[in-house]
């Protein structure tokens, strides 16, 4: 098959699933609109023609099953029921597994004939046998390494219920916590065992390696073909997740909690014992059981639960909510479940989305919608913009040819001119590259009206969630990096934001709770603003916590306004959650958000008042590649400062002692000094005791100054975020390259 016609296929058809699944949000709603019943029948129509032109058949036939059923529908001879749409959102999301499938090898194997006979009964005989589930297709496509664009771990969730374990074994005995086996595939590589040796590094971290198979020396040797496992010793599959989030040299990883079939063993054991035991019928699948159920000591909410259903509910709340099934595999209760209504808007201008009321559970499973969305691969271009770069090419060529004339001819005038055109041809060039790479939000917002309306569903709740500014740009990079962040603060307002229906109306409140994303422009920076009407932060839990996790002491939490301690939920760990639910409450997701937008070099902060809600806000640079920076020299060294971050060089002179610590005093304000050659312990001699330059930082930004030996000059550059064992460094943003081919460190005056 061709490449080039597969590769527009599965862009195409990627762009048409997250249209689907928003306008059968906006049938749901309200099952009379019929410009929603239009637009889904043209849009599964289109999947239905694309999947036979690429002569993909079982998808076709689904695609067409759906097109069907949804032609009955909108002819009026099946009833829009919120059992019937689950199974449709089913359908979709078997639909999307497969085209995950079909990207990462070039076609797909995950079987759709079950679904179609489903599909299909439910034309023959009406809406009232739209009981069944459809958990199987998708959990199974989605638990496989290539369900996801080849990334288990952005959506598979451990599903994978009960994994060959190979050679690895554990001492249940000695086990702290949970075992958690982790199936590693790094992918093609030319460094096997340094990408091995990494991604062990990163995982001793939080946990404890249990096992590894093969053993840690032919790893870190190499000797092992692209896949590996573990064992380790983690609080559930849900922090390792995360864990693995930040592990660039792992392609894939499949996690599962496997406690359950060591416990029952009594002492250690391998894959043939516990095979032989559960063929014996004396080991329950992980967690599947009344014994493994009460074995879990935090309950249905814990990181313990490892049941398919709650087990991709922790890694997707969409597919968590959307499956239908217990720990156990018994199909949960369909009664009288709330809803959410979902929309979606332009600029301004908000239209009704969705509303997912009464019985049956939200549809999918594993493969419901994505978590994780995938990295930005193309981009859409104006022509105009490819006419313009293609002038500003011509022009670059042309003065390359006056400049080497010029040299030639020891022009040394007519090269400098010349040298001045480059310089503004440059600097276009650079404009029009950087407008190309912008993508709209809605990009990654697309997928948000689901999931917040299956979330709601799976935690009995009633949401109406809106969009707006979908159509605000950023950069591509800063777009596929802070899709999981955003995900994070939606699940936290419908988890911990958003009050039970009976709770809402109990404070004087309508049952549907609000829940809003929308976006702005303020010059060159986004303004992204997720805001709830719940119950808001609590300012005395959080100190609570606060004392208790020694992140701050009594004494300092006093002085500090409420900001400040919201502020304090970005710390890693921390939680004000009573309980562990299968969405949230493990202290690991606000930290990460913190932690993503700043390498970002964005902002984020909380404002909330208790009774009325939260709003959490993200301050985004619109690009972010090149920046203007100022380069200071300490002991021989140099570094960089962002621009936007200076507000004043001076010298030393007015430098004072305080308490032993050197300080300046400006506008009646103090900011203390920092030497930047202590800091980072550069070797010989540099500035101190009044000698050198100080680089006032903005108040904004940290009310600190930093000493130097000399400032230099100033330049723009193109900055590269730091990645691996170095990321996340404190004081550190990243690396430039110079003209010279030196590299400089940029500086994070936050976390300096």
């Amino acid at each position: 098959m061709d490449d080039q016609y597969l590769e527009a296929f599965i862009q195409e058809a990627q762009e048409e699933i997250p249209k689907l699944n928003n306008s059968l949000l906006d049938l749901e709603s309200d099952p009379a609109n019929r410009e929603a019943m239009d637009q889904i029948f043209r849009t599964a129509h289109t999947l239905k023609g694309n999947f036979g032109a690429m002569a993909f058949e079982d998808a076709a036939n689904l695609a067409h099953a759906l097109e069907d059923l949804l032609d009955a529908m909108r002819q009026g001879d099946l009833e829009v029921t919120p059992e019937v749409m689950d199974l449709v959102f089913a359908g979709v999301d078997l639909i999307e597994a497969i085209v995950r499938d079909i990207e990462a090898t070039g076609d797909s194997s995950i079987a759709t004939d079950e679904t179609v006979a489903e599909l299909r009964t439910i034309l023959e005989e009406g809406a009232a046998a739209a009981g069944g589930r459809l958990d199987d297709e998708v959990s199974s496509a989605e638990s496989s390494p290539s369900g996801r664009d080849g990334t288990a771990r952005e959506g598979s969730g451990g599903g994978v219920s009960d994994p060959d374990l190979g050679a690895v074994t554990a001492d249940h005995a000695a086990v702290e916590d949970r075992i958690v086996h982790v199936g590693v595939d790094v992918g093609d590589t030319d460094m096997p065992g340094v990408d091995a040796m990494f991604a062990l590094m990163e995982l001793e971290e939080g946990f404890d390696i249990l096992d590894a198979d093969p053993d840690r020396e032919r790893l870190e040797g190499g000797e092992y073909e692209r896949t590996f496992s573990l064992l380790l010793d983690a609080r559930g599959t849900a922090s390792v997740e995360d864990a693995f989030a930040a592990v660039s040299s792992v392609a894939a990883a499949s996690v599962t909690d496997v406690t359950d079939r060591f416990a029952e063993s009594g002492e250690e054991s391998t894959t043939e014992a516990a095979d032989a035991a559960r063929d014996a019928g004396e080991v329950d699948g992980a967690g599947g059981g009344p014994e493994g159920a009460a074995e879990d000591p935090g309950g249905p909410g814990s990181d313990g639960d490892d049941g398919s259903a709650s087990q991709a509910a922790r890694e997707d709340p969409a597919a968590g909510s959307a499956a239908g099934t217990s720990a156990g595999g018994t199909p949960a209760s369909g009664d009288g479940r709330p809803g959410v209504e979902a929309s979606a808007s332009g600029d301004g201008g908000t239209t009704t989305g969705g509303t997912a009321t009464g019985g049956g559970d939200a549809t999918g499973t594993d493969g419901g919608v994505t978590d994780a969305v995938d990295e930005i691969k193309s981009v859409r271009v104006d022509v105009d913009e490819l006419d313009d770069l293609h002038g500003q090419v011509e022009q670059l060529v042309t003065s390359r040819i006056k400049l080497r004339r010029a040299v030639e001819e020891d022009d040394l005038d007519a090269a400098g001119e010349t040298l001045n055109e480059l310089d503004k041809i440059t600097a276009n060039l650079q404009n029009t590259v950087m407008d190309m790479r912008l993508i709209p939000l809605k990009k990654v917002v697309g997928k948000f009206p689901r999931l917040v309306r299956d979330l709601a569903r799976d935690l009995d709740k009633e949401v109406q969630f809106t969009l707006e500014g979908e159509d605000i740009e950023l950069d591509r990079t800063i777009l596929t990096e802070i899709s999981d962040p955003l995900m994070h603060i939606l699940r936290n307002a419908v988890d911990h934001g958003i009050e039970l229906p009976e709770e809402r109306v109990a404070a004087g409140k309508p049952r549907s709770g609000q829940v809003e994303l929308k976006a702005s422009r303020e010059r060159d920076q986004v303004v992204i603003e997720v805001v709830d009407d719940g119950a808001g932060l609590d300012v005395d839990a959080i100190e609570r916590q606060a004392i208790q996790q020694d992140v701050r002491s009594p004494e300092e939490l006093e002085t500090m306004a409420d900001s400040a301690v919201f502020d304090l939920i970005f710390h890693p760990g921390f939680s004000t959650a009573e309980e562990v639910t299968d969405t949230s409450g493990r202290g690991v997701g606000m930290d990460v958000v913190h932690e993503t937008v700043t390498q970002l070099d964005g902002s984020v902060s909380v404002d909330s008042e208790p009774g009325e809600g939260t709003t959490v806000s993200l301050r985004l640079p619109v690009t972010m590649a090149i920046v203007k920076v100022l380069f200071v020299e300490v002991g021989g060294e140099e570094y960089g400062i962002p621009i936007k971050n200076v507000d004043e060089i001076t010298r030393t002179e007015a430098v004072k002692q305080v308490n032993g610590q050197e300080v300046i005093k400006h506008n009646e304000a103090i900011y203390p000094v920092i030497p930047l050659g202590d800091v980072f312990e550069v070797p010989g001699d540099y500035a101190e005791n009044g000698d050198g330059m100080l680089v006032r930082i903005r108040e904004s930004e940290r009310q600190v100054a930093l000493r130097c030996d000399a400032v230099n000059a100033q330049e723009e550059v193109v900055v590269k975020p730091l990645e691996g064992l170095l990321s996340g460094t404190p004081g550190l943003s990243g690396t430039a390259v110079l003209g010279d081919g030196n590299i400089v460190h940029i500086l994070d005056v936050v976390t300096l």
